[in-house]
């Protein structure tokens, strides 16, 4: 049995997709699975082994580029691609209009959320059944139960897997206790200030960590490197492919993160993470694994590189204490 996963975005959306796929994985091994995921997340889509094809669609550039040539040469390479596979099933695992329009090019069946499980119920007019899965569960929990309702088997609730290792990635490995700095995100009220990534970086130090930071434009460029030269032993890694970053993120001790989709990468791979989230609310989408936290600044009140690094050591110990009793 062929199925093809539909799930373009965003990095934070993909990833919870994968405990879905780590359990139809171990429960129907006669099925195999595709992906459809916008352009830029290709490569994470790429980290879970039981992943073949990844076709991609680029929706974000295509709206920009309605009216240009190329743009529906793209999307037509895309629908030939998608029924050339001749999948027996599409699971819409996102519940949006722009995503069950993409499921539709595949020519096979739809399984999706109902109307009401859905997040656009207008999607629901284009899959072929549908299942109701509650709104008010954890969107890894609403994925895996939508994936063991559309092919026939119970997902172990009680168990968490994202069944991805980290990459072998191009740049030297980092030597001894690291903790990885995840301070870029994609708005301003999201950004917790420098100074308290100063701080924090310190305090690591004091412990005997390394801080590891990175950037991906020039305005995190400047806050890494405000990091750096206040806690000059803070290792910044240049702007480099995604798969060279989550390869020393996966290998790192420790991370700490803003409201991005690399924290929610770190919580997948099962490391110690301390999420930070200061205008949004974590709740249904948050980071969610055996070792990740989120510190939120509610009612005008503050996270503290104190707070951040008291979780940080909890988690660890934590951490510990689950590989001391499994040995």
């Amino acid at each position: 049995m062929k199925v093809l996963i539909v799930k373009t975005s965003s990095m934070g959306d993909v990833i919870h997709t994968f405990p879905a796929v780590e359990d139809a994985s171990l429960n129907r091994p006669d099925v195999s699975f595709d992906w459809c995921v916008e352009e830029a997340f290709a490569g994470i889509v790429a980290l879970h082994p039981a992943i073949g094809r990844i076709h991609t669609v680029a929706i974000r550039r295509w709206r920009k580029a309605l009216f240009d040539g190329r743009t529906w040469r793209e999307a037509a390479a895309l629908r030939r691609s998608l029924r050339a596979c001749r999948y027996d099933l599409v699971i819409d695992a996102q519940g949006l209009l722009k995503s069950a329009l993409v499921a539709r090019q595949a020519g096979a069946a739809i399984a999706g959320f109902d109307r009401s499980s859905a997040r656009e119920p207008s999607a629901t007019l284009f899959y072929d059944v549908t299942y109701a899965v509650p709104r008010d569960l954890h969107a890894i929990e609403r994925t895996r139960r939508l994936f063991g309702l559309a092919l026939g088997y119970q997902p172990d609730l009680s168990t968490l897997n994202s069944g991805i290792v980290p990459p072998s990635g191009t740049l030297a490995a980092i030597a001894g206790k690291t903790a990885f700095l995840l301070h870029g995100t994609s708005r301003e009220d999201k950004k917790w200030p420098v100074g308290n990534w100063i701080g924090t970086a310190r305090l690591l130090v004091e412990r005997g960590m390394t801080p590891v930071t990175t950037w991906s434009n020039a305005n995190e460029k400047a806050v890494a490197e405000a990091i750096a030269g206040a806690v000059p032993s803070t290792i910044v890694v240049p702007k480099s492919p995604l798969a060279d970053i989550a390869a020393i993120l996966g290998r790192s001790t420790l991370v700490i993160g803003a409201d991005t989709g690399l924290t929610h990468l770190a919580s997948a791979f099962g490391l110690p993470t301390v999420a930070v989230f200061l205008a949004t609310e974590p709740g249904l989408t948050g980071p969610n694994g055996p070792y990740a936290s989120t510190l939120l600044a509610v009612a005008g009140g503050r996270v503290t590189p104190a707070d951040v690094v008291a979780e940080a050591e909890r988690l660890l110990e934590r951490q510990a204490v689950a590989q001391t009793d499994k040995s």
